[in-house]
């Protein structure tokens, strides 16, 4: 177990959240990503019959997003199966608004911008966010995945590179795997002796 042990305590709620990243044999690429949430215990719901038990989902929502290689969604697919109220499942159909959005900077407005308050369901919204890092992971996957064959010299620098600790352009990951972005103070020595930086682990 990663954390240290917590003090006693009863599980009441669990959300799940699931994405994948597929690629079409058409060229294109399907992002799906699901939420449910249940709970331990039964509470009351007028929508599902007066109640809903343990175990049995509170939400279960999904959404799939096909993009092509520019990031630009081709279209959009979302289901509500669980629900605490009838209407929810009427909202999916806005969700087709994201046809011909890019996925990258501004992503967060636009959805505020489409989906805010009344106009969306909170819980897809929010499912969108993991979605969008899934079809990151899936596409520059793949393209670095390729890239990472060749030797450090000729790979090509990822467009993430000062976007979290790791991948700092003065860092010792860069410094390794992309030399030709490194920006360390002892970039030229770095460079010079580049065939040793191969050893490190």
């Amino acid at each position: 177990m990663p954390l240290s042990a917590p003090a006693p305590r009863q599980l009441l709620h669990s959300r799940t959240v699931q994405c994948r990243g597929y690629q079409r044999e058409d060229g294109l690429w399907d992002i799906e990503g699901r939420m449910v949430d249940t709970k331990t215990y039964t509470f009351p719901n007028e929508d599902r019959g007066g109640a809903i038990e343990p175990g049995e989902a509170l939400h279960d929502l999904w959404i799939r997003l096909t993009v092509d290689n520019t990031f630009c969604i081709r279209d959009v697919e979302a289901q509500t199966d669980s629900s605490p109220f009838a209407l929810c499942p009427a909202i999916t159909e806005r969700y087709r608004k994201l046809i011909g959005v890019r996925i990258g900077p501004g992503w967060s407005l636009k959805l505020r911008e489409l989906f805010a308050g009344i106009n969306g369901c909170t819980h897809m919204t929010e499912l969108l966010g993991p979605v969008a890092t899934t079809m990151f992971q899936t596409l520059y996957g793949k393209h670095y995945d390729e890239e990472d064959r060749k030797a450090p010299d000729h790979r090509s620098p990822p467009p993430v590179l000062n976007t979290c600790h790791a991948l700092h352009t003065d860092g010792p990951v860069v410094q390794k795997r992309w030399p030709q972005a490194y920006t360390g103070s002892d970039r030229e020595s770095a460079l010079k002796t580049r065939p040793l930086l191969d050893d490190i682990t």
